[in-house]
């Protein structure tokens, strides 16, 4: 029997590449793109539904809490949509290199950071 095989692996002690972060925030956003349409839905029929539905949502949206949650679903889809773009730039050949893929990656965090402090502005 092989004894040099890890037995109780610490995920807390691994350090994944910067790309390999990249992609798993990408899968992440991607859950809380789906979870946050579902309540986006949500708010778009209730608002549509009258004119005490749109003063109640315009009322329920003026809460920070709201503005929190309608911030971090932005956040999330604006990241999902900039690492999207760079996964399509990839599959197209394009920084398969790993110091290009670093770069790419390094530049996903900065725009991804810049259009969510943007949208945060806009928001709050």
């Amino acid at each position: 029997m092989n004894t040099k095989r890890p037995v109780n692996l610490d995920l807390g002690k691994l350090h994944f590449p910067l790309p390999a972060i990249i992609s798993i925030l990408h899968r992440i956003s991607g859950i809380i793109v789906f979870i946050g349409m579902a309540i986006l839905l949500f708010l778009l029929d209730r608002s549509l539904s009258g004119e005490s539905g749109f003063n109640s949502v315009a009322s329920l949206l003026d809460n920070p809490l709201a503005k929190l949650i309608l911030w971090g679903i932005l956040a999330g889809l604006a990241y999902h949509l900039i690492a999207g773009v760079k996964h399509l730039i990839a599959d197209f050949g394009i920084g398969e290199e790993l110091a290009s893929a670093r770069l790419a990656a390094k530049a996903t965090v900065v725009i991804s950071v810049i259009v969510i402090v943007l949208l945060g502005v806009w928001i709050w």
